[in-house]
């Protein structure tokens, strides 16, 4: 009888331990897994942004005097040399050697600055006609090998872009004419003798075709010489302002491509950036922290009708890509985190973008890995991986704090 209380006994014993070391037994770490695979990579910057006219004109009053009440609203197209608004010139019949004077001045200014666009549109086709040889001497190089792709495509943004400075300059031309022309024939106005018609109302022509953006003044009254009474502008040339942090604007290149999103229309717009403004300013954030911005000016590409909808002003969200790679090993960015041995473990020919110091849990047999990874740049969801994994490795994301070297594992749906 004892001694099947024994066996009894040592039996209970027995189980009572195993349930006890069952239990106080390390159990598999539960988490979630995410393969490393060959894929397209691309980083950016984002940043909201607006849209504005590539050139706005301000038309106004060429003459001191009565103005008639103007009939145009804003958003009413107008064309080059349509009758914008009449004024009745206020000089009295003894001419006024101030106005007069003030009128010979306004002439002069306006021939100083049509002298003046005329010396930019001379620049600027100069500018056209070297970005176009420059053009036509790599294409057959690149053909053959001898120029890189990249150069080619950056050549033929430049042609393109100094083709747009020289239409916006023979626009400025055209318009610094019609000021002119406007000045002189105020001053022949105000010349003539109160019998000869003096009183006789002044038309105002339009420089440019385009739209209406703002009437100051809609109602007839008395305006000075000088005083604004419309601002005109091409609603089909629009370009996009980006106020981007100084660090990230030296990243934002000319010619890197631009994706326009949130805009409001169905789709995704496309853009170039033409060029980072070389002056920066201060601006507060929400936060109230001061921050240094720069403006990064974004030319649209492709056909108008797609970006016929946006106006002067409207707010848009722009992406910036600042790198971009085909078929390159990604790994989640989840998946990363910083170990102080990946700085002596990682290879000393990581790249000068992105130092190392960074590692992930690989899964192999059942356990968690730590393996140090050297990257080449970083996504906004995914890290170009350069040493470290292969493709095909199950990574651990968002590896949990208790998670070590060596750790059982265990694999649970996402």
């Amino acid at each position: 009888m004892q001694k099947k209380t024994w066996i009894y006994g040592g039996a209970t014993a027995l189980a009572l331990a195993a349930l006890l070391a069952w239990a106080f037994a390390p159990r598999p770490t539960g988490v979630e897994v995410a393969t490393v695979a060959q894929g397209y990579f691309e980083a950016g910057i984002d940043e909201d942004a607006r849209t504005r006219l590539r050139e706005r004109y301000g038309v106004s009053a060429p003459l001191a005097g009565r103005l008639e009440r103007i009939a145009l609203r804003e958003g009413d197209r107008v064309q080059a040399g349509d009758v914008l608004a009449r004024i009745t010139p206020a000089l009295p019949a003894l001419l006024d050697e101030r106005g007069l004077r003030e009128q010979q001045a306004r002439v002069e200014a306006a021939q100083a600055r049509v002298q003046a666009a005329g010396a930019r549109l001379e620049r600027s086709q100069v500018a056209l006609a070297q970005a176009t040889n420059d053009l036509r001497r790599s294409e057959p190089l690149a053909q053959q090998g001898f120029v890189a792709p990249t150069r080619l495509d950056a050549e033929r943004l430049a042609v393109r872009a100094a083709q747009a400075d020289a239409d916006a300059a023979r626009q400025e031309q055209q318009a610094a004419r019609f000021d002119a022309a406007q000045a002189r024939a105020a001053l022949a106005l105000v010349r003539r003798p109160a019998g000869a018609g003096a009183s006789a109302a002044f038309e105002v022509l339009a420089p440019v075709s385009g739209r209406v953006l703002r009437v100051p003044q809609v109602s007839e009254g008395q305006v000075a010489l000088g005083a604004l009474l419309l601002e005109l502008g091409d609603t089909s040339r629009l370009e996009v302002v980006a106020p981007l942090l100084t660090t990230d604007a030296l990243q934002a290149r000319p010619g890197a491509p631009v994706r326009i999103e949130r805009w409001g229309g169905p789709g995704v717009l496309h853009g170039r950036v033409r060029s980072v403004e070389p002056g920066a300013f201060t601006k507060v954030s929400a936060l109230g922290v001061e921050e240094q911005r720069v403006n990064v000016l974004i030319d649209l590409v492709g056909p108008g009708a797609q970006w016929a909808a946006l106006g002067d002003g409207y707010r848009v969200v722009v992406r910036v890509l600042t790198r971009q790679a085909d078929d390159v090993l990604l790994a989640p960015l989840s998946a990363l985190f910083p170990w102080q041995g990946a700085q002596a473990a990682a290879s000393a020919a990581a790249p000068t973008g992105d130092a190392p110091g960074m590692a992930v849990f690989v899964v192999r047999e059942g356990r968690a890995r730590r393996v140090p990874v050297v990257l080449e740049a970083r996504g906004n969801t995914h890290a170009w991986v350069k040493e470290g994994l292969q493709a095909g490795d199950q990574v651990v994301v968002y590896p949990p704090a208790t998670l070590t070297d060596g750790a059982r594992i265990a694999i649970r749906a996402p």
